[in-house]
């Protein structure tokens, strides 16, 4: 941790009890299962930066982010904010500081209500602004940042495109000036073009008003637009951390280096590519040693056995891979 350092993350954990009804347990004589969504998870985010956390879906990226701004309780570890726990009581001042945007805009507005008061709603929870010409203020002006109208707060949120209401998510988002915002997949409902508009429209907001963001995504083509830094996960854990430019021009994970082939080649220069091959191992009963040996193609019998740990590299780069650790990638 540095003087920078907002968030930091600590051998976090997060299980679940996935067992079947106790009726059905005692008759069939079956033993509790539990499903390790989150294992060992340590990262860091300086004030400023993106940190994006990329994966195919169910890694455990979103449990990562739901974890953060206290939706699910920790298993293990332990996060903090401005080298504060935030499982400490006297920490429930910080998560006023601390916003999600949620990945599908038309499942997280409320569509009873009109815009002003959605966009409204934390500014009164947290009693930062009663009802009145002032809040009505500042709803009009958070509307605006974001690229709509203060008329567009009568309207419902049916009334709404799927990028103006990602536009409407954003606004509820800042309304308590929070530093730091977790962004859970926020443009993967959302078309191509309607995608990049609210990726510059965050990029000018981290700008303006010096955000720190966890940008939770599966798009590695979309994380290259927005990221400083990034985050591999695989199976409920990190495999490889390291600044955006560094891992996307020299990859080291052997997983790393399979979705970065699978991104479409727009420029049509005809390098072999290799897709993403086998599918993820069922997390109730992972593999033993790493966790990837069963798709990987430089897997040896240490890979099969033994669990590789995640070690740093030159230029804040870290690996969690023996292949790697051996110079055999």
């Amino acid at each position: 941790m540095t003087a920078d350092t907002l968030l930091e993350l600590k051998s976090v954990g997060r299980d679940f009890d996935v067992s079947r009804p106790w009726l059905n347990r005692v008759l069939e004589r079956e033993p509790r299962r539990t499903l390790r969504a989150v294992d060992d998870v340590t990262f860091s985010i300086t004030r400023g930066q993106t940190l994006a956390l990329v994966g195919e879906s169910g890694c455990g990226k979103s449990t990562v982010a739901r974890l953060i701004v206290g939706l699910y309780s920790l298993s293990r570890g332990s996060i903090l904010f401005e080298r504060q726990d935030l499982a400490d009581p006297a920490s429930a001042p910080l998560r006023r500081r601390m916003q999600m945007i949620f990945q599908d805009p038309y499942a997280s507005l409320n569509p009873r209500w009109r815009v002003s008061k959605i966009v409204a709603e934390p500014l009164v929870a947290q009693g930062l602004l009663a009802d009145g010409p002032k809040l009505r203020v500042r709803v009009a002006e958070l509307l605006i940042q974001v690229g709509l109208a203060p008329e567009d707060g009568n309207k419902y949120p049916h009334e709404f495109s799927g990028g103006q209401r990602q536009r409407i998510s954003i606004a509820r988002a800042l309304s308590s000036n929070p530093e730091f915002l977790v962004c859970d997949e926020p443009t993967s409902a959302l078309d191509v073009s309607v995608q990049a508009q609210i990726l510059n429209l965050m990029k000018d907001l981290q700008g303006r008003l010096g955000l720190t963001y966890l940008f939770i995504s599966h798009n590695l083509a979309v994380v290259s637009h927005i990221a400083t830094r990034v985050g591999v996960m695989y199976l409920g854990r990190l495999v490889e951390v390291a600044d955006a430019k560094d891992l996307f021009n020299r990859p080291r994970h052997p997983y790393t280096r399979m979705l970065i082939d699978a991104i479409p080649d727009l420029a049509m220069s005809g390098k072999a590519r290799t897709p993403v091959a086998g599918e993820v191992p069922n997390p109730l009963s992972p593999p033993a040693g790493c966790a990837f040996h069963p798709r990987c193609p430089l897997a040896n019998e240490r890979c099969r056995s033994e669990r590789p740990l995640r070690r740093e590299m030159p230029s804040s780069h870290s690996v969690a891979c023996h292949a790697v650790e051996e110079g055999r990638a």
